[in-house]
């Protein structure tokens, strides 16, 4: 099971890798980065997802490894959760220029990866890391209903059925708040905790 789940997930990675039809893969060929497909465990409880790559990323091919990912180390380890035992992606799969918003074309073309990611993983708790990621989880599990302002929403939990079985949506700011306010990593540290509980029992 564990080399199925490689071998899928590699296939994934390869796809991403010659997807010339995106827009943002000329970008990369132009800057010389990479791709960010994701990292963790193949047989994660957790997945988490966040939106695009950075910088940093984008030079690494490392999802959360720059100033954001920092805070989400905090958060992780402020909750005694193994980052390694986790599974850590996002949506969008290379860098928009300019760490601008993925637009609603390459939300569409990178999300079907996410997808195939969630459907081999088989976590059984989605984080969800800011507004994008939120909204796409949320509309894809049929819970567009009950979607809203993250402010509203952060650190709340919601019950999808998927395919392999139930999975709770679980809402987060993205970590990047608190480096813009290192005021909120109080509020981030509280919701990690509640997840780490939710997570154990």
């Amino acid at each position: 099971m564990t080399n199925d789940r490689t071998a899928s997930l590699k296939k994934i990675r390869d796809e991403v890798l010659h997807l010339t039809v995106s827009p943002l893969y000329k970008e990369r060929i132009k800057n010389k980065t990479l791709p960010v497909i994701g990292e963790g465990s193949h047989h994660a409880r957790i997945m988490l997802i966040g939106e695009a790559p950075g910088r940093n990323e984008a030079k690494t091919g490392r999802p959360f490894c720059g100033a954001a990912g920092k805070v989400l180390d905090e958060l992780l380890r402020s909750a005694k959760i193994d980052r390694a035992g986790v599974y850590i992606t996002n949506i969008v799969k290379d860098r928009p220029p300019f760490n601008r918003d993925p637009t609603p074309k390459e939300l569409a073309l990178y999300a079907p990866f996410l997808d195939r990611q969630i459907a081999i993983i088989r976590p059984k708790i989605i984080v969800t890391l800011g507004r994008f990621s939120m909204r796409y989880i949320m509309e894809k599990y049929g819970l567009e209903k009950r979607c809203g302002p993250i402010g509203a929403l952060h650190g709340k939990t919601f019950k999808a059925s998927l395919p392999y079985g139930e999975v709770l949506i679980n809402i987060q700011y993205h970590p990047a708040v608190a480096v813009y306010d290192a005021r909120r990593i109080a509020a981030l540290k509280k919701d990690f905790a509640a997840l780490a509980r939710m997570a154990k029992s």
